[in-house]
């Protein structure tokens, strides 16, 4: 099983090499050949590629001498490495936070003058832009605009704000920003179209929340993130079965850094070994920090099916048709719990919208539906 979920992405070594070697030139803000709005080619300016725990991030300005960035791409490390524009690099200081939003300040008295993001609330008819450092081409980049998929979920204080504007994970930390160039969040995580940021709102509450009275909290979060991470990275390309220690030593760390990306990675990595508890408590988790994740909830409703529990499927599929109608995948698991999870209704729409997105997929969905094979049974 390969759920499609919000992933952070995992390095090999010789990436990391890489990326650290081009790190200088990918310093160096976007040319001419800027194609985004004016107000929104500017913002590159506000953005940096930095490298440290993460080897290769971005981080966003703020203030003259504060950058901010996500809490993943640190972990427990103290100082970031930051790339200025024209090459040169400087070292911040990491801000210690016991904020577990996947953000983090930095301080930066070296930083040279340079534009401020104004931060501002998305709208859902927003139009946004990522604007974050692209290794490959060696520069600052504003992509290609996305625009709002669901606000933040009201109510749950880390939820995030889902968009289609593509980001990959040296964006991380990066701005998402509106047509005007301000400030709507952090970059976050993504993948399969749907990307998250954290609000701009959280950026008031960081603040609040930072200072070395949260020193020792901060080290905590930040060796959680390290070690889930670590242990993630161990287990990647392998699928023996787990020990009991190496359970507890996964959800411990994981659940601890806060970090709902690491709440799907490690219920993915239990997925694949079919263990299928361990897999549904991370992602229920992690779909009760914030109900508008699609990845969590797809990652979720994978789990339900592979375990052949159609009937709490249901339920995460019907919110995934109305908020992703189009993804294949999510039709053809909503034809198949809706067969023999006693839905046909869901069943039925799925297939009519399977026969616009994939219709020679649709022609074997509808000779399942008219004929359905027995439901499976657990062994």
């Amino acid at each position: 099983m390969r759920p499609k979920t919000d992933l952070l992405k995992l390095l090999p070594f010789s990436l990391v090499v890489l990326a650290v070697l081009l790190l200088p030139a990918a310093a160096h803000a976007q040319g001419e050949d800027c194609r985004q709005p004016a107000p929104v080619c500017a913002a590159r300016l506000a953005v940096f590629a930095i490298s440290s725990f993460e080897p290769l991030a971005s981080a966003t300005r703020i203030s003259e001498t504060r950058l901010v960035t996500s809490r993943h791409v640190v972990a427990d490390r103290k100082t970031v490495e930051v790339f200025l524009h024209g090459g040169k690099r400087i070292e911040a200081e990491v801000i210690p936070s016991d904020y577990k939003a996947d953000i983090i300040l930095l301080s930066a008295p070296d930083l040279p003058p340079g534009p401020i993001l104004q931060a501002v609330d998305a709208q859902e008819d927003s139009t946004l832009f990522t604007v974050g450092a692209d290794v490959r081409l060696q520069r600052i980049r504003a992509y290609d605009p996305g625009s709002v998929t669901l606000l933040p979920a009201e109510g749950k204080p880390l939820a995030r704000l889902h968009h289609s504007s593509f980001s990959d994970y040296d964006h991380s930390g990066g701005a998402l920003v509106d047509e005007e160039g301000r400030l709507v969040g952090i970059t976050a995580a993504g993948g399969e179209g749907r990307f998250e940021a954290v609000p701009s709102s959280a950026l008031a509450i960081l603040k609040e929340r930072s200072g070395p009275e949260h020193e020792a909290v901060s080290a905590e979060i930040g060796a959680a993130i390290r070690i889930c991470t670590l242990q993630l990275e161990n287990l990647r390309g392998r699928r023996g079965a787990l020990d009991e220690q190496q359970i507890k030593a996964l959800t411990t760390a994981c659940r601890r850094s806060g970090n709902r990306q690491l709440y799907d990675l490690a219920g993915q990595a239990f997925g694949i070994r079919r263990m299928t508890e361990e897999s549904l408590a991370l992602f229920l988790d992690s779909v009760e920090q914030d109900p508008n994740a699609l990845n969590s909830r797809i990652g979720l409703a994978i789990t339900y099916h592979m375990a052949l529990r159609y009937e709490e499927e249901l339920l995460h599929l019907h919110f995934l048709m109305q908020h992703a109608p189009n993804d294949p995948q999510v039709l053809r698991f909503a034809i198949q719990a809706g067969v023999w999870g006693g839905d046909p209704a869901i069943a039925q729409l799925a297939l009519e919208r399977l026969k616009e997105v994939d219709p020679r997929a649709a022609l074997a969905a509808e000779r399942f539906m008219k004929e359905p094979p027995p439901r499976p049974q657990p062994r």
